[in-house]
């Protein structure tokens, strides 16, 4: 389902030197992750014989034991299409290995054994098993079959999943096997492990884990040996991890007294595309791998997982300050560097009382006190015309006197009307010529007021509007230094709910948010506004949801409308999320013009549309592919 897969981390109740036993709690765990549609389950390290049997690894006895259990789980599983992961020891060329066994169906798809192998403090796997480092290109006979066995072997589904498997140490080690594994293709990385409990380790291993899915942009699945396991000297919580491309999706709660299985919903088509789209994945090193092909998987029929609606917004109240700071100050010293250079001292600035001016007025405030400059060389310009209400002008007013900077107004109105007398437009036409004539005369004062100050005219398009191309080509369009030409408008309003910590501009700043989003071009009536962008173009919540998915990782239109379904789950109804996603699209292609042309401006996240480096795009290129695929259901 548009390349999700549902994989599970399961942790068996272990009995120590009973693989039957053993063998029986994996078989109910695999039975119920076949019946949530689980693609993949790994187990922990040697699931069957447990991880504390220690000398008894040695014995004949408790391998050929572990032998039976196996097929016996292999004779259950026909039916199954559901792939395990299972830990056993392995017993080839008079060496004993620690190995995964990865059985799909009924059949052993392959064997994977450990490459590294602690020996110190509390493990000591040495005086049992032999690396199997360099085991590559080779078979071994399991249970009367030749089988794939070596740690260059990848599993594969032909569409959108491959993945590979190392144990325990492997992820502690200096260069993971995992590294290799990613570099080689797999999106889709299990663990199986035996990593008992310290003070503080759970902590730590899950980083590690999450840290590994990031660097290897995949999916990681860790599974570690819990109840049941020896406490002679050490005990096994039992932690069951899965993360994603940097972000942990689920973990257990440790120290559970029964078996227990979590499951995610990982999304691999998009880590693929992550990878070609901004990584230097392909400059990774590749060996040679045996990329075995698995049987038919489970399809999914619904996605599990929390879709973020606002993307581009940290999910975390608890992030807020951080990520808000950061945004500041970055935009505050892209604005110094250009100010610096430049060698000039006053900003100029139209301010409307509307989000994106007021984030950019705020933010070159911030530039201005970090360098101790004098806030009167600001000079906010008020261009009140013949949409502009009173909310608007006077919000714009009051945040401009509590800050303390220069605050002058032009009002467009006569300006305007001897554009229309020029260009022989019925003032009464409110067509876009009467919208447009206004937008460019702002921007004509500003700039040439800048001359006159010797100052920097300050953009305050922000990002959702320059994907739309919503904003008057030549007009609101260009500035010297667009300062919120990477921050969409969602995460405008939040950092302006930041900014609320200043109880000196609090309330001006909550009705700011509270007001329309609206240009205000179009006569007003009664004093209110009549022109609402959002109804005009959609919510702005969707279309920062579809850019930040069309951007990051080239999603499909029919994906980005499944997902936002998801996401926006009963606020919006399908016909309504299908209408303004072809707005979003028709509109993203055939604005591209203005955006080969936009001003300089600092890039604040992973998504920005310069020309100059982010985003490079023909400006008449035709999108009638893209709409065609929007209702695809495949």
């Amino acid at each position: 389902m548009f390349g999700f897969y549902r994989v599970a981390s399961a942790v068996n109740k272990t009995v120590i030197g009973n693989p039957r036993k053993n063998a029986e709690e994996v078989l109910t765990l695999i039975h119920e992750a076949h019946t949530k549609e689980v693609s993949v389950i790994v187990f922990p390290e040697l699931t069957l014989t447990g991880y504390t049997a220690s000398d008894l690894l040695l014995n004949q006895t408790l391998i050929e034991n572990q032998n039976n259990s196996l097929e016996y789980i292999l004779k259950n599983i026909i039916n199954i299409n559901a792939i395990a992961i299972v830990g056993i020891a392995v017993f080839e060329a008079d060496r004993l290995f620690n190995c995964a066994v990865v059985i799909q169906n009924g059949k052993v798809l392959g064997v994977v054994p450990k490459s590294y192998l602690p020996n110190k403090k509390e493990f000591y796997e040495k005086r049992h098993f032999t690396t199997g480092r360099d085991i590559t290109r080779t078979t071994l006979d399991l249970l009367d079959v030749e089988v794939p066995f070596g740690v260059d072997l990848l599993f594969t589904d032909k569409k959108d999943m491959t993945f590979g498997v190392e144990i325990c140490e492997d992820l502690w080690a200096v260069t993971p096997p995992s590294n290799h594994m990613a570099s080689n293709g797999a999106n889709l990385l299990f663990n199986l492990s035996a990593s008992n409990e310290l003070i503080g380790k759970h902590e730590y291993r899950e980083e590690l884990v999450r840290t590994q899915s990031g660097r290897c942009m995949s999916a990681y699945v860790y599974s570690s040996a819990g109840v049941g396991e020896s406490t002679t000297d050490t005990v096994f919580g039992g932690h069951a991890i899965i993360s994603e491309y940097g972000s942990t999706l689920a973990q257990n709660e440790r120290f559970l007294m029964e078996s227990n299985l979590i499951t995610a919903d990982v999304d691999l088509e998009r880590l693929c595309w992550l990878r070609v789209n901004e990584s230097s994945y392909g400059d990774g090193r590749r060996k040679k791998t045996r990329v075995i092909k698995v049987d038919t998987l489970p399809k999914l029929t619904n996605i599990e997982r929390d879709i973020n609606p606002m993307p581009f917004v940290p999910s975390r109240y608890a992030d807020k300050k951080d990520r808000c700071d950061e945004i500041v100050h970055i935009q505050a010293h892209g604005l110094i560097k250009r100010m610096h250079h430049a060698k000039i001292k006053k900003a100029l600035i139209g301010i409307s009382g509307g989000l994106d001016s007021t984030l950019a007025l705020l933010s070159t405030y911030k530039a201005f006190t970090l360098m101790d400059w004098d806030v009167q060389d600001i000079i906010a310009v008020t261009m009140p015309g013949f949409g502009t209400t009173t909310r608007t002008k006077s919000n714009a007013v009051k945040l401009c006197q509590a800050l303390g900077v220069t605050l002058k107004t032009v009002d467009i109105g006569d300006v305007s009307l001897k554009e229309f007398e020029a260009i022989e437009h019925d003032k009464d036409d409110l067509s876009v010529t009467y919208e447009n004539v206004q937008a460019r005369a702002r921007t004509s004062i500003l700039m040439n007021m800048a001359n006159k100050e010797a100052g920097l005219v300050i953009g305050t398009g922000d990002l959702s509007e320059i994907a739309l191309g919503w904003s008057t080509y030549n007009g609101d369009h260009m500035s010297m230094y667009a300062l919120n030409s990477s921050i969409p408008k969602t995460l405008i309003q939040y950092v302006i709910e930041y900014y609320k910590s200043n109880d000196k501009i609090a309330d001006i700043l909550d009705d700011i948010l509270a007001t329309p989003i609206s240009p205000e071009l179009l006569p007003h009536k009664g004093d209110e506004i009549v022109q609402e962008t959002e109804s005009i173009v959609g919510p702005y919540e969707l279309h920062d949801f579809f850019l930040y998915h069309f951007i990051k990782y080239g999603a499909k239109p029919s994906k980005i409308l499944h997902l936002a379904l998801i996401a926006f789950d009963t606020k919006y109804d399908e016909e309504t999320i299908n209408k303004w996603l072809k707005v979003f699209l028709k509109r993203f292609f055939t604005q591209q013009f203005k955006r080969s042309c936009m001003p300089d401006g600092p890039k604040v996240g992973t998504i920005s549309l310069s020309p100059r480096a982010d985003w490079k795009m023909a400006s008449d290129v035709d999108f009638e592919g893209w709409l065609e695929t929007i209702d695809d259901k495949n």
